[in-house]
């Protein structure tokens, strides 16, 4: 098993990039130039190798998620775990992309920097940044200033405050009210941001989902209608029991006008087939 340190290096020999840490291949663009390396026909024009922000790493999945699909690599991913670039999930994740690579790469010299058109390759930006420079002068002369300053004299003290006279509080609209605000409001929008990625991801997932058994069930309706079965046979009984399971709705019970239609196609197969020996079925037509 490879450790964290031999797999950056294998990256970053691999795709001509300085990545420190694994975390940081959450972006999915790395992953989308290592399929790219095996297969050589990602689409890599549309990868964001600077991405910073979710919906720019969604982007960069359904890319590698397509080219996987397009290849048949039966491997399913959690793009809403690796996004939000952990060290374990990308771990494991870039362990068997090291593992497939090492089965399936053709052997030849890969030119990472002219596949990705000299695009620059940037590791996602922390969520909670260092204090820049700037920052952090204008912090130590501020509090230089404090310390220097010399206490007050006797006579330079502020009188007390007369009774019954209260100091203005801060109102709704001051600076630091809506610097919280502000806060407060960009946080929430991450979180609304972070939560319709996941919802696209799941919804898309849910629909080829729903399409692959869709295929399964209507292959099963047209190799029912196909079949030629003996009248008053056990596989005609069988086939109708079939078709009521297919034609059932939601209450558990059949559709009548779907079971008359079965019947009506039944009739219609069992007419033509005499004819000819073998019959096309419209798929637009049933189901």
């Amino acid at each position: 098993m490879s450790s964290r340190n031999d797999l950056i290096s294998w990256v970053n020999d691999l795709l001509r990039t300085n990545y420190t840490k694994v975390e940081q291949l959450g972006s999915g663009a790395a992953y989308c130039q290592i399929i790219d390396s095996v297969y050589g026909d990602v689409r890599l024009e549309r990868v964001k190798f600077n991405a910073n922000q979710e919906y720019e790493f969604a982007e960069n999945f359904k890319i590698l998620q397509n080219a996987m699909t397009k290849h048949k690599v039966d491997k399913p991913i959690d793009p809403p775990r690796l996004m939000k670039c952990r060290f374990q999930d990308n771990f494991e994740f870039l362990q068997w992309l090291k593992r497939f690579w090492d089965s399936y790469a053709p052997g030849v010299a890969y030119d990472a920097v002219a596949r990705r058109n000299g695009k620059p390759v940037g590791a996602p930006e922390s969520l909670h940044r260092p204090m820049s420079s700037a920052s952090s002068a204008r912090s130590a002369s501020s509090a230089g200033a404090y310390r220097a300053r010399p206490a007050p004299s006797a006579t330079s003290r502020v009188a007390p405050r007369p009774a019954g006279v209260r100091t203005a509080a801060a109102r709704p609209g001051s600076r630091t009210t809506a610097g919280v605000a502000g806060a407060g409001t960009q946080q929430q929008v991450q979180e609304l941001q972070r939560q319709v990625v996941e919802s696209k991801v799941l919804i898309e997932t849910a629909e080829k989902e729903r399409d692959f058994y869709f295929a399964k069930l209507r292959e099963i309706e047209v190799f029912i209608q196909q079949a030629e079965l003996e009248p008053g046979s056990e596989g005609e009984a069988v086939a109708k029991q079939i078709q009521t399971i297919l034609y059932s709705t939601d209450d558990g019970s059949a559709d009548d006008n779907d079971l008359a239609l079965a019947d009506i196609q039944d009739e219609s197969y069992e007419h033509v087939s005499g004819h000819m020996d073998r019959l096309h079925v419209d798929e637009e037509e049933t189901f």
